[in-house]
């Protein structure tokens, strides 16, 4: 609750107050964590502009191209899916289409696995690894306040589909130009996921969670910087690799 105080005498933040601050003082957000480890606002801004974008998406580009469209940047799947007869590619693209829209739909709950899956890594690698004495909790709600930034992903998605931009390309993986990727579509496709790490929007993010778990596992943010761009690290080589080794 907004009237709830800190251990030195001070007023604790809103939720709302702790999402405005993400933007523009984030360490008063993270810090207030230590009192009040709750993510529920961060979750429902999340899922608003999760299906306010799914929605545009599907009435905007269709599933079934969107399908498509993944088949074509997999130049292997593209091959094998351009040779079937004309009624298996049907069938084929509109399973897909199928799933596309039932996974899109249901984003969040994969979001909220993903966040949970870091959040363990994290808290295990700040307690064991640099000896803090964080939560799981706290580090999960640090996740979701420093992903906030996310949110201006699906709301650019959302007014560009509005006006009808880029509806018949639309890369449902990367679909706003936030990063050198999305204006390179037809470099190989270990390449285009490398160059989509380095993200505008995927960098602030990291930075935040450098801020945030340096503030709720009290340690110095160039070991934070350590753990969180150690595991950042480790994913881009596992995902290049797979991609590399798969396309």
């Amino acid at each position: 609750m907004a009237d709830e105080t800190t251990m030195d005498g001070r007023t604790g933040l809103s939720e709302i107050e702790r999402v405005v601050d993400i933007f523009v003082a984030p360490s008063k957000t993270f810090t207030d964590i230590l009192r009040n480890a709750s993510w529920w606002l961060p979750f429902l801004l999340m899922l608003l502009v999760t299906i306010g974008s799914t929605v545009a998406v599907d009435k905007q580009v269709g599933f079934g191209r969107v399908a498509e469209n993944q088949i074509q940047e997999r130049p292997k799947q593209a091959e094998q899916y351009n040779n079937l007869p004309a009624d298996q590619k049907a069938a084929q693209l509109a399973s897909m289409a199928k799933i596309y829209r039932v996974t899109s739909y249901g984003s969040f709950v994969f979001v909220l696995i993903f966040v949970a899956i870091g959040s363990l890594l994290y808290w295990a690698s700040f307690n064991f690894g640099l000896g803090a004495r964080t939560t799981f909790k706290q580090m999960f709600a640090v996740w979701m306040y420093a992903s906030l930034p996310r949110l201006f992903t699906g709301l650019l998605s959302i007014v560009l589909l509005a006006a009808g931009v880029n509806t018949e390309g639309y890369n449902m993986q990367n679909p706003v130009g936030t990063n050198l990727a999305y204006y390179l579509p037809d470099s190989a496709p270990w390449l285009k996921l490398l160059l989509s790490f380095f993200d505008v929007i995927g960098l602030w993010v990291v930075v935040l969670l450098i801020i945030g778990t340096a503030i709720v596992a009290k340690v110095p943010r160039a070991r934070a910087a350590m753990v969180v761009l150690g595991w950042w690290l480790l994913g881009l080589i596992i995902m290049v690799a797979t991609s590399a080794a798969s396309s």
